[in-house]
């Protein structure tokens, strides 16, 4: 198993849509980036502690690979806009991918390369790449989430549409 961290806004959206894939084998919500030790979750929505809310991705490669895992982190968040994903602003909600060592670094700097080149967004990408330091797991009411707040209306508006285009983009890695 291998893990990936990335932040792309809401971890409650990340959450949602990895947990959804093949090879996926957990998704913790939680926060990295900070200087803060053991930040509660009313302190990084403050944008005082330098967190960015995070999702922390443990997968099989042999099924669905790094690469994988980041373009589709780049079709369904918004990588062009800095600290903020829709309504949600600040650098809590920034775009990042938390690598763990020198190859998802160096996959990652070729995966941004690749979404500029193909021109999926207008704007250039702001994702911010950076070494994993510390990754604290968020309070347990935010754990699966959309799996028992499907209903509310933030989910509604938000997280069904990604899973959605998730969906129609990506069927073949969905588990069943």
């Amino acid at each position: 198993m291998e893990v990936a961290t990335l932040g792309g806004g809401c971890f409650w959206c990340l959450e949602a849509v990895f947990v959804a894939l093949k090879g996926v084998d957990s998704v913790v919500s939680g926060y990295s980036g900070g200087t803060v030790s053991d930040p509660a979750y009313e302190a990084v929505c403050r944008g005082t502690t330098g967190h960015a809310e995070v999702v922390q991705v443990t997968f099989d490669s042999r099924v669905i690979s790094f690469k994988e895992l980041l373009e589709i982190f780049f079709i369904l968040h918004d990588p062009t806009t800095l600290n903020r994903q829709g309504g949600d602003m600040g650098t809590q909600y920034r775009s990042v991918i938390f690598y763990h060592s020198v190859e998802q670094e160096s996959i990652a700097e070729g995966v941004v390369k690749e979404v500029e080149t193909a021109n999926i967004w207008n704007d250039p990408i702001v994702t911010e790449l950076s070494p994993l330091s510390t990754f604290y797991p968020a309070e347990d009411y935010h754990q699966a989430y959309y799996e028992g707040n499907a209903g509310q209306p933030y989910c509604q508006a938000i997280i069904t549409p990604k899973l959605a285009k998730l969906k129609q983009k990506f069927l073949d890695k969905l588990k069943e």
